[in-house]
Order: structure tokens, then C-alpha cells, then sequence
């Protein structure tokens, strides 16, 4: 969603790294360039003009001035002034001493909260809590089933004693969650609040009085992150009429420009906490603000790239298939077919690469990827036979138009997957050899070997009687060396040394010496 922020300020910064000292002029050129690009992105006024005088006052000091690279140290202070706006360090959730510890979901209606809570739910299971969802929400139709069917996918607790659409105390069921969650051994609960259209008296009234019923440990304000200017209005509304202690941005994949969530954190002085960036349950994570600011940047997200390998992969598995990647003969499609669900699993391969440094310069060709080619070469491969996909080579013509025909695809796209895994292969085969490197397992006598072979066999014998006795004689003298060892060594300065009493006369210069038929 920053796609728009972070052309822009690259731009900048590209037009910077030219420069070998930055001038005032150059200094007010990029703050006006920053400037117009946040307004774009749709960031409150207040907020711009704060950032930006930040941004010029450091511009201006010893930390740009001194640099050997002004421009990357320009860059550097973007980032620095990016990561305090969006709120400096990773706020992470407040547990309470005695269980269970109470989070309550505010917000307007549409913002998602009732997804957000399934999200929340689960991402705490993972870690190893038990948490428990309340269906609060009584007003909003098929609000309390939405729940229901939200927590079965999370596979979490929902307590609904009410079955809503107007039916119900919203506060009474609030306060009797936490009696039922105590009972029950929840360590969390997660209680999903009414929303309405437009801020009003009622809706306020009512979020505020769940409040004073539970006491929650975490009031978190569930905000819209498509919405623009106008989350920063509701966010003050609420912070005035319920109050609350950390925002949760929803809607991070799409395609507004982004300027709530650097607004917001700003006006409110409440952190981000947790950030939602797709519409499946695992597409929900902690905010951190560090990382935020590095993707709109476009210097990538390595961190939540890494963090996220390491949930999908499990560590013997990836040491298993490293030796047959490493063995280049054992790898076969059964395996390359697992370490693409693998891949799969981690999320969009456009979101993937995305996280990787300087991508945003090659934004179109990511977004023409697409996901389903990979369920495309998934078809074709599990049309295969066990046999066929441990040995490729056994594929005729017939078996292919087979496999074609199974996978609903042409032959010719049968044809170029095989083709790309034996060239796949083939590649790895010579990784594993070690490309004729020093050091490199097997690689240095084998790339010798092959080098001499071919330069014998390449080897001409020229018509002129003298130039080839010539290339007889060298011919000879490459053979004899090998087996003289460290008789002649290195004649070319090299530290060799000819045996006692063929030692050359002090001073002789064998460039000077005139052969048969010279001038």
C-alpha cells in the first residue's frame, strides 16, 4: 500500500547520490520533494510538516556535512524520522499477573474487527496461549455467526451466549466472559465490540461501558488502513469518548496510499501494534516499525522474510533436501514438488519478493507474477507416476501427452518443465562439482583435466616444415615438464632453479639472442 510513498521518495534519493556535498538548495529541494510526497500518500498536515522540519534541522547539522556520502546519510535520517513517526520501538502485548488477561476490540463498523479478532486469536495460539473469543457485537446482523465461523477456522474458544441481531446486553455478556473464560482455563480473552457507520453518542457510550464492566488489559482501536484522513479523525474521537491503548492497522494490502498509518501514531500518541495484510488468518503479525520504514524506503524486510522461513521450514527437513541440492543427482520432482509448497506456504511469492532490497525498481515484473503457475507445475507434476517423477528421463512422447492430458495442460508446457529440471540438474550437478574452484570439492583436477584433454585435441600442426618442428618441440618441453618436477620448477622468475653447473651467466638476457633467419 506504500507503493506510491516509496516510488517517490527513491526518486528523491536518486537525484541525491550524484552529489558529492549537499548545498541548502539541495537541502530544501528534497524537503519540498518529501513534502508533496507524503501529502500524496494521503499523511495528515500536522504530521508532514512536523517530519519534514525534523528532516531539514538534521540535514543541516555535522551527521551530513561530514559524511563521506551525504546522500546515503540524507537517507539515513528519512528512515530514523520514518521509524519514530511510525513509533520508534516494537510495542509488544501487556499480559496480566493473575489470567486471564482482557483485550477489547474498538472500532468503527467495516474496519474488520470481527476478522481481526480470529487474526489475534490465533496468532496467540501459536505462541502458546489459550485464548477465548466473545461475541459482544449484538447489533450488527449475523455479527455473533461471523464469530462463530471465525473461531472454528482459528480454532479457538467462542463464548456466544446471546444470539444478537438486536438481541441482547452487549456489557452483561461482557462481564460474564471472564468468569467463563476462568472456569474454562482461557489465559486470554479477546472481546469483539459493536461498530457503527459514523461516530455517535451510543456507540461511545457502550464501548465505554464494556470498559468500565471488564477492565481490560489492552483497549486496542481497530482503524481501516484505506480510509485516509478520516482515520485520523475517528481516532481522536475515540481516544476522547473510550480511550484506548494501541491502534491495529487492517487492510494493509490494498491499494490506498497509506498516509493513516503515519498519521495516526502521530496525532494519538498511541502505537501500532499489530499490522493486517491480507484476508487469511495467518496474514496478521506484530507491527514493527523498523521494518515498515525499510519497505517504504525500498532497502526490504530480510527480517520478516527470515522470521517467517522459519515458521514454514522445519530444520531436519531443510538439512535433508541442502545434501540432495548439494549431490545434484538425488534431487528429483517429488522433491522440487515439495520445496514448492514450502515456498507456497510462506505466502504470495509477490509478497515474498517484495521483502527482498531494491525490488520496488522492478515492481511491474513482480506483479505479473502469478500464483497460480505454480499450481499449473503442481498438476503436472502429481499427473506423474512415482517412477516417472523420480526419473524424468523415462518420459516418451505417449507418457507426456499423458500427463498433459491428466493435468489439463498442453504438451509443450509437459516438455519445458522437464526441460528446465534437467538443466536444474545439471546446474546443481556442477555446483557440486565445485566449477573447477580452488578449494571447491572435486572441482580442481576435473576443470584441469577437461581443460588438458581439450587442448590437446585442439592442437593444429602447421604446413611451414619450421614452425611445425617448432610446435614439436614445445610440444615436447610441455610433456618433459611434469616429469622434471622440481629439476627446471618455474624458469619464468618463479622461483624455480636449474640443477648445479647449468646455472646462466650473471646478467644474461635471452630476449637479445638472435635465432637462425632473424634480422
Amino acid at each position: 500500500m506504500f507503493e506510491t510513498l516509496s516510488d517517490r521518495l527513491t526518486s528523491v534519493f536518486s537525484s541525491l547520490r550524484s552529489k558529492g556535498r549537499l548545498s541548502d538548495a539541495d537541502i530544501d529541494a528534497t524537503a519540498r520533494e518529501i513534502r508533496i510526497a507524503l501529502l500524496e500518500a494521503d499523511v495528515a498536515l500536522p504530521v508532514v510538516k512536523a517530519f519534514v522540519a525534523q528532516v531539514k534541522e538534521r540535514a543541516r547539522g555535522a551527521e551530513v556535512s561530514q559524511a563521506l556520502n551525504p546522500a546515503q546519510q540524507v537517507v539515513k535520517i528519512v528512515n530514523d524520522e520514518l521509524i519514530a513517526i511510525l513509533g520508534g520501538e516494537t510495542r509488544r502485548l501487556r499480559y496480566a499477573k493473575t489470567p486471564p488477561t482482557v483485550i477489547m476490540l474498538a472500532g468503527l463498523q467495516g474496519a474488520g474487527k470481527t476478522t481481526l479478532a480470529g487474526k489475534l486469536a490465533k496468532w496467540l495460539r501459536d505462541q502458546g496461549h489459550a485464548p477465548m473469543l466473545v461475541a459482544a457485537d449484538l447489533q450488527r446482523p449475523n455479527a455473533v455467526t461471523q464469530l462463530q465461523v471465525v473461531g472454528e477456522r482459528a480454532q479457538v474458544a467462542v463464548f456466544a451466549p446471546e444470539p444478537g441481531n438486536g438481541v441482547g446486553d452487549p456489557v452483561g455478556v461482557a462481564r460474564q466472559s471472564i468468569d467463563f473464560a476462568r472456569q474454562r482455563q482461557h489465559d486470554i480473552v479477546i472481546i469483539d465490540t459493536a461498530g457503527r457507520l459514523g461516530i455517535d453518542q451510543e456507540l461511545m457510550r457502550q464501548a465505554a461501558d464494556i470498559r468500565d464492566a471488564v477492565s481490560p488489559d489492552e483497549v486496542l482501536f481497530v482503524v481501516d488502513a484505506m480510509i485516509g484522513q478520516d482515520a485520523v479523525t475517528t481516532a481522536q474521537a475515540f481516544m476522547e469518548g473510550v480511550g484506548f491503548d494501541g491502534v491495529v492497522l487492517t487492510k494493509l494490502d490494498g491499494d490506498a496510499r497509506g498516509g493513516a498509518a503515519l498519521s495516526v501514531r502521530h496525532i494519538t500518541g498511541r502505537p501500532i501494534m499489530f499490522a493486517s495484510t491480507g484476508e487469511k488468518l495467518e496474514d496478521f503479525d506484530a507491527f514493527h516499525p523498523d521494518r515498515m520504514a525499510s519497505r517504504i524506503l525500498d532497502m526490504g524486510d530480510i527480517l520478516t522474510l527470515i522470521e517467517q522461513a522459519q515458521k514454514t521450514f522445519d530444520e531436519e527437513q531443510a538439512a535433508k533436501m541442502a545434501g540432495k541440492l548439494t549431490s545434484g543427482e538425488n534431487f528429483t520432482l517429488e522433491d522440487f514438488l515439495e520445496q514448492m509448497q514450502m515456498v507456497q506456504k510462506m505466502g504470495p511469492i509477490k509478497n515474498l519478493l517484495g521483502m527482498m532490497p531494491g525490488m520496488g525498481q522492478m515492481r511491474d515484473q513482480i506483479n505479473s507474477i502469478d500464483d497460480r503457475d505454480l499450481d499449473r507445475i503442481a498438476a503436472i507434476i502429481r499427473s506423474m507416476t512415482p517412477g516417472e517423477r523420480h526419473d524424468p528421463k523415462i518420459i516418451n512422447g505417449s507418457r507426456r501427452a499423458r500427463i498433459a492430458g491428466g493435468a489439463g495442460v498442453s504438451v509443450t508446457a509437459v516438455n519445458n518443465l522437464v526441460t528446465r529440471f534437467f538443466e536444474a540438474q545439471k546446474m546443481m550437478k556442477r555446483m557440486a562439482g565445485g566449477l573447477g574452484i580452488p578449494g571447491m570439492p572435486g572441482g580442481r583436477g576435473k576443470a584441469a583435466k577437461a581443460a588438458q584433454k581439450k587442448s590437446k585435441k585442439g592442437r593444429r600442426v602447421s604446413g611451414d616444415p619450421r614452425k611445425a618442428a617448432l610446435g614439436k618441440a614445445n610440444s615436447a618441453e610441455e610433456e618433459a615438464a611434469p616429469r622434471m618436477g622440481g629439476a627446471l620448477g618455474n624458469l619464468g622468475g618463479l622461483g624455480g632453479k636449474l640443477p648445479k653447473g647449468m646455472e646462466l651467466p650473471p646478467g644474461f638476457d635471452p630476449s637479445k639472442l638472435k635465432l637462425p633467419g632473424q634480422q
